[in-house]
């Protein structure tokens, strides 16, 4: 789509907003659980189609369409639930109230990573808030951004509604900055890159504009001495090669105490060399190729990168030799915890495993990077724990004891801290962000 396209685009978005607000909000839930079920009908071909267009392999294809159908669910619960308290007045016959209305019109800007989950966890939340959304999926996944369109079009058009209520612009940075610069956007809810989200949190301020953001992450797992290691060395891996290492919540440090350190290492290189890999639709593999040349590329610089700054290759570092784009799952080991490329985010399969010795010093090198959206810990100390999860422990957004730092659940609010923009999407009351309040 062009700008034109965007301009009428948003023109009908907002009429047909005029209609979604005046449902009432257990009747637009109704709604959403119809989409939940037009999407169960259609998983496996939707699962599919986000396997052939984004790479990641079939069985998670499968699962971000079913984190879409779960999160109506959940907005359907929803729905009956929004309410703002009755507070007591000062003045005498008076009521104080506070009321949740609609924003209006949401903005999604998704990325290529999970095509249809991230619109889904804003879309039915936004919608039973009583919202219009437009949304505007990766240039690079528009097939997968048309037929969920599609799908969620039809449900509304069965019930005599506007299919402008959920729209659809595909495009590239011009209809993304159009997005951020208009007013008409009472919401922009933006995933994707820090360096890109922050160029778009400046022109959204600019209009005083309200946005949500979901940005970079490098999550860090940290292994005590103490921690069950048959939990650890699967963990590790799924949550480091998982989606060939293209999910905001990838593990890219792991800190090992240093009296396991080898073991781990050792241990972790076998499992990694049986990580079966191929074509994303056969249903024995487990990894698959990059989304994009570019990414090959940015694979390779890293590597390169990690060998002058004073890593050790102990697997992986090169490209496989098949059609695609695929690369070896890499593990880095010597490196410092602050080594410049540690501290970066490559969206890609490097895992830089760091020693530590102290507690103290290994929760600061959790916080240390600039992201902050999902950690983890391995340990059985109950005291840890509880330090770990409390004031002085992980500064993330997602706190994780005994689990990978990947994955997410629709109930609790998804997002981080610090350079991941502070954004919540999904449950708890994130719906509180797609609503304004009136006292």
């Amino acid at each position: 789509g062009n700008l034109e396209d965007y301009e009428e685009t948003v023109k009908k978005a907002k009429e047909a907003w005029k209609v979604w607000a005046d449902i009432p909000a257990p009747k637009r839930g109704e709604i959403v659980r119809q989409i939940g079920d037009a999407l169960r009908q259609k998983i496996k071909v939707l699962g599919s189609l986000v396997s052939l267009e984004m790479g990641k392999i079939f069985v998670e294809g499968v699962g971000e369409v079913q984190e879409y159908v779960d999160v109506c669910d959940y907005a359907v619960g929803l729905s009956r639930m929004i309410g703002g308290p009755i507070l007591p007045s000062e003045r005498p016959g008076h009521a104080l109230i506070e009321q949740w209305n609609p924003v209006g019109l949401v903005g999604i800007i998704t990325a290529f990573n999970f095509p249809v989950a991230v619109y889904g966890w804003n879309s039915a939340i936004a919608m039973i808030c009583g919202n219009a959304c437009l949304w505007k999926g990766a240039p690079t996944t528009s097939l997968v951004s048309v037929a969920v369109t599609k799908i969620i079009a039809k449900v509304l058009e069965d019930n005599k509604l506007p299919g402008a209520i959920c729209s659809l612009v595909c495009g590239g940075a011009d209809i993304g900055t159009a997005m951020a610069k208009d007013e008409r956007m009472d919401l922009l809810s933006f995933t994707g890159s820090t360096k890109v989200g922050k160029q778009v949190a400046l022109m959204v301020q600019e209009r005083f504009g309200r946005s949500l953001l979901e940005l970079g992450g490098n999550n860090a797992i940290i292994v005590f001495e103490d921690a069950d290691l048959n939990l650890v060395i699967p963990s590790a891996l799924f949550a480091a090669v998982g989606t060939a290492g293209q999910r905001c919540t990838t593990a890219r440090r792991l800190f090992l105490h240093e009296s396991i350190h080898d073991e781990v290492v050792a241990k972790l290189a076998k499992a990694y060399a049986q990580v079966r890999i191929g074509d994303p639709w056969d249903s024995d593999t487990l990894y698959g190729p990059l989304h994009t040349k570019e990414a090959v590329k940015m694979f390779l610089d890293a590597v390169e990168q990690a060998k002058q700054q004073g890593g050790s290759l102990v697997c992986g570092g090169k490209v496989i030799n098949r059609p695609g784009n695929y690369v070896e799952p890499t593990i880095v080991t010597g490196l410092p915890h602050n080594a410049p490329i540690v501290h970066t985010e490559t969206f890609a399969p490097i895992l830089y495993v760091l020693k530590f010795k102290e507690e103290e010093e290994v929760f600061a090198w959790n916080n240390e990077v600039k992201q902050g959206l999902s950690s983890s810990i391995f340990t059985k100390d109950l005291g840890r724990i509880f330090r770990w999860l409390g004031p002085k422990g992980s500064d993330c957004g997602i706190v994780n004891v005994n689990i990978p730092t990947s994955g997410a659940e629709i109930g609790g609010a998804f997002g981080g801290e610090k350079h991941t923009g502070g954004g919540r999407e999904s449950g708890s009351d994130s719906w509180k962000l797609y609503m304004r309040r009136s006292t």
